[in-house]
This record gives C-alpha cells, sequence and structure tokens, in this order.
C-alpha cells in the first residue's frame, strides 16, 4: 500500500510490484491528488497490467467511497468501520474492507455482513490478538497492516495466527524507493516478500 503525489512514480511503483508478480494493489487516499492518480492507475492497468486488482484504501467517508468506485476500484479498504461507506459498497456490489481493532468494532462488521476485516495497526495487535478473537468470531477473514515486516519470522507468526493476508507498505515500498525511484530494488525485495509467504503458508499446511 502507498500514496504519491507524483503520477510517474504511482506508475512506476504499481509496475515494479506487478513485475514482481503482486496482482493486488493497494492505492491510499491520503493526499491531494489521490483521486487523480488513482484513475491513472485504472488506466495504465488496462493498458499494461492485466489481472491486477486496485484497491482504493483510507476509505472514511461515502463520498470518497463512491468517487474511487467510480474511478474504477475494485475493492475498498478502510481504516476503520463506518457505516455509510459500508452502504456505499454494498450497494455497488464492491468488497469492502474495514479496519478494526477491538472485538466490538469486529462484531459490527460482522453483523454488517463484512467477510474480511483488516486489522490494524498490526504492530499494536501482534498475532496473540488473531488468536484469541478466532473463536469468537468465526467465518471471517482476517488481513493485516501496519507494521508487518518482510522477513520470514514476523510473516510466519501471522499466518500461523492464521491471518489469510497481510498488507505490507513503508516497509516494502520505502522513502527511498519512491524518492529514488529504486524500482528493481522494488522488484526485486517484493519478490523476496512474495517467497517467504509462499514458503510459510507452505509450512503451515504440512
Amino acid at each position: 500500500m502507498y500514496y504519491h503525489d507524483d503520477a510517474e512514480t504511482c506508475i512506476g511503483i504499481a509496475k515494479a510490484l506487478y513485475e514482481a508478480g503482486i496482482r493486488a494493489i493497494e492505492f491510499t487516499n491520503r493526499g491531494p491528488k489521490a483521486l487523480e492518480n488513482f484513475k491513472l492507475l485504472v488506466k495504465e492497468r488496462a493498458a499494461s497490467m492485466p489481472g491486477l486488482l486496485l484497491a482504493a484504501g483510507t476509505i472514511k467517508t461515502a463520498e470518497h467511497a463512491t468517487q474511487f468506485i467510480n474511478a474504477g476500484a475494485d475493492t475498498l479498504i478502510s481504516p476503520v468501520f463506518d457505516s455509510a461507506v459500508c452502504d456505499v459498497a454494498y450497494m455497488n456490489k464492491v468488497l469492502w474492507i474495514p479496519g478494526c481493532m477491538t472485538p466490538t468494532e469486529i462484531h459490527h462488521a460482522q453483523m454488517a455482513g463484512c467477510s474480511m476485516i483488516k486489522l490494524f495497526p498490526g504492530n499494536l495487535l501482534q498475532p496473540s490478538f488473531i488468536e484469541a478473537i478466532q473463536p469468537l468470531f468465526q467465518n471471517l477473514y482476517y488481513l493485516v497492516t501496519g507494521g508487518v515486516e518482510v522477513e520470514e519470522k514476523n510473516l510466519t507468526a501471522w499466518f500461523r495466527a492464521g491471518v489469510a493476508g497481510v498488507g505490507l507498505g513503508s516497509k516494502l515500498i520505502t522513502a527511498a524507493v519512491m524518492k529514488e525511484k529504486k524500482y528493481a530494488e522494488l522488484t526485486d525485495h517484493a519478490k523476496t516478500a512474495i517467497a517467504i509467504v509462499k514458503k510459510v503458508r507452505e509450512s503451515i499446511v504440512k
């Protein structure tokens, strides 16, 4: 997940991740050019990145939800549970992943019909939180973001705890990568992350 004001940088990062094999990217609504640059990503996806899922992140209002759905978002991701965003996603038949941190928030999300929950921030919640809540909230998928590290020990802990996936932001797409346009380095780092996740998941299945 990432954001940048510069359109060329936004596209360069997306292409670097795509080249590594990543097929789901969250572009966050965290700056003045978020919607404008998201539209450019959607256009570039149609031209050169087939099969890529583009999620609009940091969606906190119904207005933003509507704007990004109209721009071509495949998924909406929020840092909170918001009933108005939920309604917009439901009416447009678009997957919405709300951010939750407490059992009460997870309960509200589940009662609203959400099937996947974003646990945020992961560096505060820790894998033990997932192990504790799973018996209480069954039939939910969990995506953890915030502080997830691109290293085997950390990823193993999360997947063994039961997450369906992880979101990697600044730990993967660093400030230096964006500023200096180190796209080849990003591709290599992303390939490493994918390999670690594959290894971890295969070890858990066994």
